[in-house]
């Protein structure tokens, strides 16, 4: 087996695996990022708010039956 080639491969190998390694850590980031984001917009949220827009059908009719 040729050692130039086999180095070569090698070398190749290492090159994907650092590229991929970098567009995890990239993506990890993203999610990182967002979830942040909701997390700090959840504590400024107002709890009805939240409940409302979860069941928006909820609460809006009163029935008067007597």
């Amino acid at each position: 087996m040729d050692i130039a080639l086999l180095s070569m491969a090698l070398s190749q190998g290492q090159v994907q695996q650092q590229a991929s390694l970098s567009v995890m850590k990239q993506a990890m980031d993203q999610a990182q990022q967002g979830a942040d984001g909701l997390t700090k917009m959840m504590a400024s949220a107002d709890v009805a708010a939240l409940e409302h827009a979860a069941q928006p059908h909820l609460g809006g009719n009163i029935d008067f039956k007597g």
